[in-house]
């Protein structure tokens, strides 16, 4: 496990140590969840960007469907 050292707000320092009493969960354990779940949702967002930027992109317009052409082309 690394360490890393940061910087927090006033407010934000004192919500941290609000929520991870109620919690009854470290303030590390809950940075540590929260950075997970912010990361995955990045992804996410990367992840659906690419899909807009390829909707856009005409080479990719014409391999899907020549894909789906190939497809419906299979006799099942």
């Amino acid at each position: 496990m690394k360490t890393l050292t940061i910087s927090l707000s006033d407010n934000l320092f004192d919500l941290l140590n609000e929520k991870s009493e109620i919690h009854s969960i470290s303030a590390n354990k809950l940075i540590n969840n929260a950075l997970s779940v912010y990361l995955e949702q990045l992804d996410k967002t990367e992840y659906v960007e690419s899909y807009k930027r390829a909707a856009k992109d005409s080479n990719t317009l014409q391999v899907a469907e020549e894909g789906l052409n190939d497809l419906n082309a299979l006799d099942y």
